[in-house]
């Protein structure tokens, strides 16, 4: 895998393009970043989840305020915690590589990272949206994991980045691929396609100013 440990040569390589990305266009994708063993089992973690009944839809809104909105979002989710299985374990420990290098290059103070399975049946999507809540500025920056083995451009499901002052960006959703952007800035969407669309997306949290102000 791109970078199992952090004292590996490739994966200071890898680390240091999504810095960089991230200092001078505010997002990165990488396409493999996770080793096709890996993606293949999360994929099947995602997926056996799922046939147990354990994904749920997902709401849009926070707290009191959530609520299940199918005309805007399709997914189906559920949160990753430590301990679940191996495969995910090793994702979260990659992700805390990634966290550790963002702090240590950019001075973001990230301190915890969520994520959840995220499955789009076939024609689901996402309308335009940033990730960051009104009310809750700790989201600081997004990761998209995506895990769907021999996908094709014409099944569709692209992640739409809507960048300022340039066309639209879509990345299709092919396994192992990782896309990282900052959450407060990014206009995304997630386009309809017309196979089953498995991915992980989280986000990197650091505190909040709403507690550092007071």
């Amino acid at each position: 895998m791109p970078f199992p440990v952090i004292a590996d040569t490739e994966a200071f390589t890898v680390l240091a393009r999504i810095v960089d990305d991230l200092v001078t266009c505010g997002w990165s994708h990488q396409p493999d970043f996770l080793s096709p063993h890996l993606a293949s089992g999360l994929a099947a973690e995602c997926l056996t989840r799922l046939e147990h009944g354990q994904l749920a839809p997902a709401g849009v809104g926070r707290g009191a305020g959530q609520a299940v909105r199918n005309a805007v979002r399709g997914d189906h989710i559920q949160w990753l915690e430590a301990g679940q299985s191996s495969e995910c374990d090793l994702y979260l420990r990659l992700m805390d590589e990634l966290r550790q290098e963002l702090n240590r290059a950019l001075f973001l103070g990230l301190q915890e990272y969520e994520t959840h399975f995220a499955f789009y049946p076939p024609g689901a999507f996402y309308q335009q949206h940033v990730d960051r809540f009104r009310d809750d500025d700790r989201r600081a920056v997004s990761i998209v994991v995506y895990l769907n083995q021999d996908w094709l451009p014409e099944y569709g499901g692209a992640l739409r980045l809507h960048l300022e002052g340039e066309p639209a960006r879509d990345i299709l959703p092919i396994a192992g691929s990782l896309v990282v952007f900052l959450s407060a800035k990014m206009l995304h969407e997630v386009l309809p396609g017309t196979k089953d669309r498995l991915s992980l997306t989280g986000w990197f949290k650091c505190r909040s100013s709403y507690e550092i102000s007071n």
